[in-house]
């Protein structure tokens, strides 16, 4: 049965309308999108009532995205995507991991930043320095050469739409303005950088809920793509206006890197959990390495501290906080030690997964207390890449999607790309960028993490498929920067553990620990002051932080599939 209207998905010039609240409560029979925007998850939704499969759907909500949350992902950034088919239709993998994750430019080796540290010190952070490689188009326009049904024109008309007649601002887009307003007033050279965006889109800073945002220039640019595919950026005009940007700014990126730009195409990594399979990233995503040892370590330890009766368990038992507070401390110790791009670094992968090293490290563990630091590891974690965006796609075939995608801190780089309306990002600050000091976020790294041309930063983002019986049973990722790790992790753990509805699993509060700096943080929806007192008598640091990840969530069972998109954000699924 429909339980949106057959109207939501005609070509008509009007914003996408979103389905109706008391619609969600309902599951979908059919196929369903999980996006952090309700326009983006209808350009989904849209494509599936075309008849198209879940890569269709997904590659028109990311790129709708682009327009409606173009703060946190686009056709400037990159990402990850990966795809799971139940049956092998043609000779492609069924299950495949997509790498267009952004890539250094040829000019910047590992003393780059060294070099330019005199100059001022928030190089890899905002401006022409800090951009990377875009690889977000040349990803999305495989997966739909190779894996959808669709042609260009008709999966990028939503996006299009989108832009050209409007959509409504709301409470993310406003404080995605309030940043922008920041950098603007305390970086003055940012402001011609980003005087397309903050006249235009975000009405010089006098957008309020409910206005309507339009966006003609990347219309053009996603016009062009519909038309020319991915020459169109790599190689045609907005090629040109990337590489003349660049230039007048004197950024390191060429026409020649633009045009050079290689995706990769990965083998998933895989483990399991209480009979599931986990399906997710390799390098250079560290969500995936993390969430399989933290999943081993809690199959090895779980029993200790939950009820084996599903329906007593309790997901805010102190006993159980602990236990994944300590997984995640060896985890996060080990992704800032060995993790990096494993196309230009040894990364120990089948050693950090593998089941007796995980034992060891489940038996570690002590249930009563918390250890120092160096118990865990001796290296300090990656940086936050809270400008990003996830979305979850299944259709009727059992086909899934899981997506994250990203330009990196809120509005990137703060360079746009003159005449085509989008942000670039500034990935270049997920690589370390000074040996030894720390980066914005007060963070130390490992030097395999150092900045190599073509090379492509460490990056937290952690899409993920769980399987079981060969049927997709779960689809998630998130957005948030390492807390995108933990954030996607509780969800699903929310379903696989305590039997939560999507809708709960999402929007139950949550914790973060990421090994350095040495603190648990609850977020400030936490309500339970007896867990953060039981933490601290086991000789945890606490401490409060607003929000802690932003996940798209769907589950598939037996009465049908159950989608969600986190209030943390404003996004609402759709499906049918």
């Amino acid at each position: 049965m429909f339980v949106v209207c057959l109207s939501a998905c005609t070509t008509s010039h009007t914003e996408l309308a979103p389905p109706p609240r008391a619609a969600l409560a309902q599951p979908f029979q059919n196929g369903a999108v999980a996006s952090d925007h309700p326009v983006a998850s209808q350009a989904g939704l849209e494509m599936l009532l075309l008849g198209g499969n879940a890569v269709d759907a997904a590659v028109a909500t990311s790129f709708c995205l682009s327009v409606v949350r173009p703060y946190s992902c686009g056709i400037g950034g990159g990402g990850f995507m990966l795809i799971y088919e139940p049956g092998n239709r043609h000779e492609l993998p069924s299950t495949v991991a997509l790498n267009y994750r952004e890539t250094s430019p040829v000019a910047v080796d590992r003393n780059y930043y060294v070099n330019l540290k005199n100059a001022g010190d928030k190089h890899s952070q905002f401006g022409v320095h800090s951009v990377a490689v875009p690889g977000t188009v040349r990803g999305l326009l495989y997966a739909l050469e190779y894996y959808g049904t669709l042609d260009r024109a008709t999966v990028l008309a939503p996006a299009i739409r989108a832009a050209e007649f409007g959509f409504t601002a709301d409470a993310s887009f406003l404080s995605a303005v309030a940043t922008l307003r920041t950098v603007r007033d305390e970086l003055p050279e940012m402001r011609a950088t980003t005087e397309y965006f903050w006249n235009t889109v975000c009405n010089a800073g006098e957008l309020k809920l409910s206005d309507r945002i339009t966006n003609p220039q990347q219309a053009a640019a996603l016009q062009l793509i519909a038309l020319h595919g991915d020459e169109a950026f790599y190689a045609g005009p907005i090629a040109d206006a990337i590489a003349s940007v660049m230039a007048d700014h004197n950024g390191p990126m060429t026409a020649h890197d633009v045009a050079n730009y290689s995706m990769r195409i990965e083998t998933p990594l895989r483990g399991s959990f209480f009979g599931r399979d986990i399906i997710t990233m390799p390098p250079p995503s560290s969500g995936g390495i993390a969430q399989l040892q933290i999943l081993g370590i809690l199959e090895r330890r779980l029993s200790e501290v939950l009820n084996v009766d599903v329906a007593r368990r309790n997901s805010i038992d102190p006993n159980y906080v602990h236990l994944l507070v300590e997984a995640m401390k060896h985890a996060f110790a080990d992704r800032a030690a060995y993790l990096a791009d494993d196309d230009f670094i040894d990364v120990p992968i089948e050693r950090l997964t593998n089941s007796m090293y995980v034992k060891s490290l489940a038996d570690s563990i002590d249930l009563n207390n918390t250890q120092p630091r160096f118990n865990y590891g001796s290296v300090a974690p990656a940086p936050a890449d809270s400008g990003t965006s996830h979305l979850s796609v299944i259709d009727s075939t059992g086909m899934a999607v899981a997506c994250t995608e990203t330009i990196n801190t809120i509005f990137g780089s703060c360079v746009e790309v003159p005449g085509y309306g989008f942000m670039l990002n500034n990935e270049m600050d997920d690589f370390t960028t000074i040996p030894g000091e720390p980066n914005a976020y007060g963070l130390q790294q490992s030097e395999d993490n150092l900045p190599q041309p073509g090379k492509r930063p460490l990056s937290s983002m952690s899409p993920t498929i769980v399987v079981r019986a060969g049927r997709v049973e779960l689809i998630a990722g998130a957005s948030g920067g390492p807390r995108i790790i933990t954030g996607t992790l509780q969800a699903l753990l929310n379903c696989m553990v305590f039997d939560m509805q999507p809708e709960a699993a999402v929007t139950a509060p949550r914790f973060h620990h990421q090994w350095l700096p040495e603190v648990l943080q609850f977020e400030d929806r936490w309500t339970d002051e007896h867990v953060i007192d039981a933490m601290q008598r086991r000789g945890h640091t606490t401490g409060r932080r607003d929000d802690i990840g932003v996940v798209q969530l769907i589950r598939v069972s037996t009465d049908g599939i159950r989608a969600a998109s986190d209030p943390r954000k404003g996004g609402r699924p759709a499906g049918y």
